[in-house]
């Protein structure tokens, strides 16, 4: 009895234990077999996003940069290493007014819509104290967004004209007694559009920007007894840093990569880069417009290096 009470204690007690060891061991070859070293997952972390900037960029600007360098005539284009591209932009009067056109309308743009920009995202953020509603008004800045640019732009030249619904009004109101004739096909009405365009550009960055600041800090400000724009210069707008290079970078690029807006709102009086891109690709003056675009590649990059050097964006994102 007592031999075979101890032989089925030790026969229980092996099928105990035995499901546990038996669960345990699958688990451990598992990890074993499907555990990567640290820099392969890294490797296949990045692999997608660096498949898509080599084909979707760094492969086209490498091209580009080949074919500026090429000469070319009414036939055809031939593989060669030339400067006189490049020489003709730098030594053409007409080359380097578009240029400095294309950076006019993008400082004043930027300078506009960042003053707009972020009084209307402060004004929601800090004085909009009910949740709903400033869903509602977030809303209603995005709306723009549902229709083409092209129609938002268009439907500036019946409003913006002679005979548009702004003159009839000043008119009417007696406050001219004649159209303005500068209101449409002009820079004035360049930059309008430019504004009404992109200045939602611009909320959204610095709003995020601005909800993430605590508020005692601002209380803390006035406690130690800051005047309304101390407290602004001081701790808002240094704290929103991260939103106003956002939004700037935003801004200032689409820009600089826009020909629609120039052409169709100054009548053709005013011009930019991408428009003398898309003039000499139409007169298959392919070398010339490569290098047009390789340096506009160039101004933007300074550009937008010059904002990284403001603000580390990568460092404030992940906060």
């Amino acid at each position: 009895m007592t031999g075979g009470a101890r032989e089925t204690h030790i026969g229980h007690g092996a099928n105990v234990d035995a499901p546990a060891k038996l669960h345990e061991m699958p688990e451990a070859g598992v990890d074993r077999r499907s555990r990567l070293p640290a820099w392969v997952v890294s490797w296949l972390q990045i692999l997608p996003l660096t498949a898509i900037l080599l084909v979707m960029f760094a492969l086209p600007t490498t091209l580009f940069l080949a074919v500026s360098f090429f000469d070319y005539d009414r036939t055809g284009i031939y593989p060669a290493f030339m400067l006189d591209n490049y020489r003709e932009i730098f030594t053409s009067s007409s080359t380097l007014r578009v240029y400095g056109s294309t950076l006019k309308f993008t400082l004043i743009v930027w300078v506009i819509t960042l003053f707009l920009g972020f009084n209307i995202a402060h004004f929601l953020i800090f004085h909009v104290l009910n949740g709903k509603i400033r869903i509602v008004l977030f809303l209603l800045c995005a709306v723009p967004f549902f229709t083409s640019a092209i129609i938002r732009t268009i439907a500036w030249i019946p409003f913006l004209g002679r005979t548009g619904a702004f003159n009839q009004a000043l008119m009417g109101l007696h406050i001219t007694t004649r159209p303005l004739d500068f209101l449409l096909f002009s820079d004035f009405s360049v930059v309008v559009a430019y504004v009404h365009l992109y200045t939602p550009l611009m909320i959204g960055p610095i709003a995020n920007s601005l909800s993430k600041i605590d508020r005692s800090l601002i209380e803390a400000a006035r406690d130690a007894g800051a005047s309304r724009w101390q407290t602004m210069t001081n701790v808002v707008v240094p704290l929103s840093k991260t939103g106003i290079a956002l939004g700037s970078i935003l801004v200032m690029t689409q820009v600089m990569g826009d020909f629609f807006v120039v052409r169709q709102m100054s009548g053709g009086q005013s011009a930019s880069i991408v428009s003398a891109l898309s003039t000499e690709i139409q007169a298959m003056q392919h070398p010339p417009a490569a290098a047009n675009a390789m340096i506009l590649v160039v101004i933007v990059a300074i550009m937008v290096s010059c904002l990284m050097r403001v603000v580390d964006i990568r460092k404030e994102l992940v906060k």
